[in-house]
């Protein structure tokens, strides 16, 4: 009898692939894929209980029902663009800190790790191209930016300390990728809000990770 991997999704739109259909986002392309190259030991599952709009703040509130109660052995995490942004109803502030995220993203990741899940990816954002935002005073863009740095923070923090955490740098991946394909624009993977995941954008997420959990599965 096979025993089963467990790879879980958690995240907000990106991880869900809203305003795409089921069968393009990348989460679904992924559990496809994976099932193609499943070997004779393990039956993959691919769970995704990822929810528009979550902030890391949301996100540790619901993480031991959606998650960890079901132990799973690889948790892909991946939040900021919604942490990020600002909202009228903040007067000023983003909807989660800089500093708040950075906590409580390194708490999710070792909630994650303490139940026994065996290894973490930890997904900076793709590049957005939403502009100003809040009154024409803030730039998405840039604020997007500055998360991933965070997100790269806690990575370097909790891989020094020994956890077993990989790095998916999808705003590093994505410029590569635009720089080797000078006839692509990064609206060629966007929707039209500058922010969700096109097709072609869900294909390339796809593709970048799949290399990287076939190396943890095996």
């Amino acid at each position: 009898m096979k025993s089963s991997f467990k790879i879980y999704l958690f995240g907000d739109s990106i991880c869900f692939g809203q305003y795409v259909s089921l069968n393009n986002t990348w989460a679904h392309q992924l559990a496809i894929k994976l099932q193609e190259v499943e070997n004779s030991h393990k039956n993959i599952i691919v769970q995704n209980p990822s929810i528009n709009g979550n902030t890391t703040r949301q996100g540790l509130e619901r993480l031991q029902y959606d998650v960890t109660s079901h132990k799973p052995d690889l948790v892909i995490i991946q939040f900021g663009m919604n942490d990020c942004t600002y909202w009228d109803t903040d007067n000023g502030e983003p909807r989660v800190s800089k500093n708040s995220f950075n906590a409580n993203l390194e708490e999710i990741v070792l909630k994650v790790l303490s139940s026994g899940t065996s290894n973490c990816i930890l997904n900076t954002n793709h590049l957005s191209n939403k502009g100003m935002i809040f009154n024409n005073k803030i730039n998405y863009d840039i604020k997007n930016l500055e998360y991933n740095s965070e997100i790269r923070n806690v990575y370097k923090k909790l891989n020094k300390k020994g956890f077993n955490i990989y790095l998916c740098d999808n705003e590093k991946i994505w410029k590569e990728f635009l720089i080797s394909n000078p006839h692509i624009l990064l609206d060629h993977l966007l929707l039209d809000d500058g922010i969700h995941l096109n097709e072609k954008g869900h294909d390339l997420y796809k593709n970048t990770l799949i290399p990287i959990i076939i190396k943890l599965i095996n």
